[in-house]
Formats: structure tokens, C-alpha cells, sequence
């Protein structure tokens, strides 16, 4: 039996669409994250309870940060942008958590840079506060240990291709750490294929604009710590009319409602899996549909059939383009801009 509503929260449901796709649904994913960072920070007496948990968020980590600091017993302070709606701003009001919302700003990029300078003026004027960093420290991988063993269990790992949104790296990243490790030391048979919207810097796309929205949860105009490029082998570019119609299609075909980063993934992983029959594609389901109901699920009339989008194979990023494009990355390292320094010495 769980003790606290957080773990049922973050525990994922396995569910098989077709033969060889497979959906990792979550309620919200960063419950994980968050819970499993902030144990390991109480057992290692890197805080304690009591003590006030810090971060930057545009919304769902905000809630998870919040949960496990419920959980623990912990304070949770949290510069959020203006996408922190006013549900979820309810809820942490409720939980306890102290919101700072940032100023109105159409600029993406001025907007993280913005919380960042925040953050720096809240520990100058407390220090005490621990910055939990969840873009630069992976620590925010340790949850995912138990969530790729149970992928294992339920589909073997050889032969399996993971799909999911970049973002923070941490989810896609730890996942495919996890599943690749073998009680032998070999490495076995699992690819990563990330998931980034157009204008994101992380993977080199920042040159190329979305008329509607960047995807903010997948992607980032500042480089994150916590993505290690290494470990990606190919990488897709959807854009935000694209992802609709795989939102749409997801809800309709398989009667999944999640966000949009899910559509996105979706739409990836459906492709990855007609290129290699020979493998199971798993597509990570971030969290429900229901923050995006009115601004995506709404538009379900708009949304273009999925049989009719396919992606354009480029060889570098100075080709990429909307809809939705697709390059091998072959386990390349970071290159300009997207370098970030080293993340905070951290779990093994």
C-alpha cells in the first residue's frame, strides 16, 4: 500500500497499442524524479527535513517538487513562468509551496533567463535554501532505476527502442542508461530516440521557428546539464501542428488522452517502428491531456491525418524543417550552444 499520494502519482502504466508499440503512461512524470532526488538528498544529509527546497519550473515539476516536499516534510519555494496555470496554482497553494510567477514574456529564452536570475537573488538572500537544479543535477535520474526495470520485465530490453521527449534529459536519458545495463556488463540491445520541438537549442534547431508554440517540455533555449547527448541515436523535430495530429490520432485510435509532447512521441515512435520491424517501440506518455484540452484537443477538427505526415530525413541540422524532420545523431557528443557545464556530482 502506498503511504502518500505522490507514489501512486508517479508510478507508470505499461499499456500495449499494437504488437510492437507500447505506451509508458504516466500521471506526471517528474513525481519520479523529484520523490527518488529529494530521499536521496535527505539520506546522504544534504538537507533535512524541515529545510526549503528551491527550483525554477514551467509548470509540472513545480507540482512534483511540491508533492515530494509534502511527502518529506520539506518547504518548497518555486519561480514558475506564466504557463503555471491557475489550477496548479491553486494546488500548490494548497500543498504548501510558495509560487513567484515571472512577468508576462513572449521570449522563451528571456524567460528561463529570467527565473535563473530569480533563483540567484533568492539564495543570495537565503542561502540556507537548496537549489534542487533540475535541468544541471542528475540526481534527477535515480527514480527512473525502478521504472526501467519494470520496462524489462514487461518487454525485455533487446531489441527495444525507446522514444520520448529531451526536455531536462533526465527521463529518456536515465531510462535508456538503465535498460541498457546487463548483469554480464554487456550493453544491451535498446535505442533512444529523442523527441524536440523547432527552436530548441539542445539538439541545434534553435534556428528554425514554429508559427504556433515551441514545445516547452521537450525542448529548451538554454543548454541543459542533465542531457547527455552520448546516448541518443536518432533524433526528431515535430513541430506543433504535427504533434496535434498525433495527440488527436493517440485519443481517437487508442483512446489515450495525454499532452502534447505525448502526441509528439507518438507520432515518432509510429515511425520508428514501421522502419525496423524487428523491434518493440516504447514512447513515453508524460502526463494526462488535461492541460491541453482547450488549446489542443479542442482543435481535434484541425488536426491533419497522421497516415498523411511523414518526416524529412536530413544529414545536419541547417536542413531541417517544418513539420517534422528527422536526423541520425549516432550517439554524437554536445556541440555549440547546446555544451552546458558539468551537472552537480550526483548519484552513480
Amino acid at each position: 500500500m502506498d503511504q502518500h499520494i505522490a507514489e501512486s502519482i508517479g508510478r507508470p502504466d505499461l499499456i500495449r497499442l499494437d504488437d510492437r508499440l507500447v505506451c509508458l503512461r504516466f500521471e506526471t512524470m517528474k513525481v519520479v524524479s523529484a520523490l527518488a532526488a529529494v530521499r536521496h538528498l535527505l539520506d546522504n544529509g544534504v538537507v533535512r527535513r524541515g529545510d526549503t527546497l528551491l527550483d525554477s519550473s514551467s509548470g509540472i515539476y513545480a507540482y512534483a517538487l511540491a508533492l515530494a516536499c509534502h511527502r518529506h516534510g520539506m518547504r518548497c519555494h518555486i519561480v514558475g513562468s506564466t504557463t503555471v496555470d491557475d489550477t496548479l496554482r491553486t494546488q500548490l497553494a494548497v500543498l504548501g509551496a510558495t509560487l513567484e510567477r515571472m512577468e508576462p514574456c513572449s521570449d522563451l529564452k528571456l524567460d528561463q533567463k529570467r527565473r535563473v536570475e530569480r533563483i540567484h537573488e533568492i539564495l543570495a538572500e537565503h542561502p540556507e535554501y537548496h537549489w534542487m537544479r533540475q535541468y544541471h543535477d542528475d540526481v534527477h535520474y535515480l527514480g527512473y532505476r525502478a521504472v526501467a526495470d519494470r520496462i524489462r520485465e514487461a518487454t525485455g530490453a533487446d531489441g527495444l527502442t525507446l522514444v520520448g521527449g529531451v526536455g531536462s534529459g533526465a527521463s529518456t536519458g536515465a531510462l535508456a542508461r538503465y535498460l541498457r545495463e546487463t548483469p554480464d556488463g554487456r550493453e544491451a540491445d535498446v535505442g533512444l530516440v529523442g523527441v524536440q520541438p523547432f527552436g530548441s537549442v539542445t539538439f541545434g534547431s534553435e534556428h528554425v521557428s514554429d508559427p504556433e508554440i515551441i514545445i516547452a517540455g521537450i525542448g529548451s533555449s538554454i543548454p541543459f546539464g542533465n542531457v547527455s547527448h552520448e546516448l541518443y541515436d536518432t533524433l526528431h523535430w515535430i513541430s506543433f501542428d504535427a504533434a496535434l495530429a498525433g495527440t488527436v490520432d493517440l485519443l481517437r485510435r487508442h483512446a489515450v488522452f495525454a499532452g502534447l509532447s505525448t502526441g509528439a512521441g507518438y507520432l515518432a515512435a509510429r515511425h520508428e517502428r514501421d522502419r525496423s520491424p524487428e523491434r518493440t517501440v516504447l514512447f513515453v506518455a508524460a502526463d494526462t491531456g488535461h492541460r491541453y484540452a482547450d488549446t489542443v484537443h479542442a482543435r481535434h477538427h484541425e488536426a491533419a491525418r497522421i497516415s498523411d505526415l511523414t518526416p524529412r530525413e536530413v544529414s545536419d541540422q541547417s536542413r531541417l524543417a517544418l513539420p517534422w524532420s528527422r536526423m541520425h545523431w549516432n550517439r554524437a557528443p554536445a556541440t555549440p550552444p547546446a555544451q552546458a557545464p558539468p551537472a552537480a556530482p550526483g548519484p552513480p
